[in-house]
């Protein structure tokens, strides 16, 4: 099938291009099964989002969104039947691995090589596009090339925002915020103009019931990011057995099955040249 195994190039610039998500327990605890990959003692803690609709999203004791259903398929497949979801906000990902409160995160993780020097990843299970997200009667912001003297949302520990003051606008004022979900209001208030991640995430907010029709996605992707699955560093054979788990979640059919369930609302299908994606050598 498609996700088959491939050697990623390396080069200067060298971000990777290139494949998966269910439900689950409580969001407390450390992480418990060992990152071996054999079920051990068949508990393990899972680092997710919980405010991105669509992606990893926690309601309740309820946990929805790709990025669970991919979680939660892979646990099973690597043998563990007890696991444990934790919040795994984008500035503490790292942390999480390293410290060992989670064993493995699926949290719109794109693996890029300045988080390679410090944890591994294995997957892709998705490549989605940085895009926008706006004011549905904007009709100023076409794209991040005209954010300049526009505020935009920026979120601790993700690029995103950074990469567009960078690339595209240099003088887009960078308004920070802990978390996208408290993007949204400052983005309906007009006191922010635009969000920006990747376009899978600000499809699930603007599919929410309460921002349906005041929200909408630019539509001009303007990154490729690859959503891999964070491990410890390392660890080649946890890797190796997650790889072989999203191989299997591909070819079974439950990776489609999972993608239109989370996304077929928000009316998001990402770019079928790149998704599934081909996963990355284990190292």
């Amino acid at each position: 099938m498609r996700i088959t195994k491939a050697i990623a190039a390396a080069g200067a610039a060298a971000v990777l291009a290139l494949g998966m998500a269910a439900c689950a327990s409580d969001d407390s605890g450390s992480g418990s099964g060992g990152g071996n990959g054999d079920g051990g003692d068949k508990s393990v803690t899972i680092g997710i989002k919980f405010d991105q609709p669509g992606v990893g999203f926690k309601e309740g004791s309820k946990y929805t969104g790709f990025d669970v259903d991919v979680a939660n398929y892979v646990a099973k497949e690597l043998g563990y039947t007890d696991i444990t979801f934790k919040e795994a906000k984008s500035a503490d990902r790292e942390t999480l691995l390293q410290s060992g409160q989670v064993d493995m995160i699926f949290a719109s993780y794109t693996i890029n090589s300045e988080r390679q020097q410090k944890v591994s990843f294995a997957g892709p299970y998705l490549v989605a596009g940085q895009d926008l997200l706006i004011r549905s009667d904007d009709s100023e912001i076409t794209g991040p090339d005209s954010l300049n003297g526009k505020k935009l949302c920026s979120v601790t520990g993700s690029t995103s925002a950074q990469n567009v003051k960078k690339e595209f606008a240099n003088k887009v004022q960078l308004q920070n915020y802990d978390s996208y979900s408290k993007c949204l209001p400052a983005l309906i208030s007009g006191n922010i103009d635009a969000l920006t991640t990747d376009d899978d995430i600000l499809a699930g907010y603007a599919a929410q019931p309460q921002y349906k029709g005041k929200l909408k996605v630019v539509g001009q992707p303007f990154t490729e990011e690859p959503y891999g699955v964070g491990i410890k560093k390392g660890n080649t054979d946890l890797c190796k057995k997650i790889d072989t788990a999203l191989t299997k979640m591909v070819d079974s059919g439950d990776w489609k099955k999972a993608l239109d369930k989370n996304f077929g609302d928000a009316n998001y299908t990402p770019d079928d040249s790149k998704n599934p994606p081909e996963q990355i050598a284990c190292s």
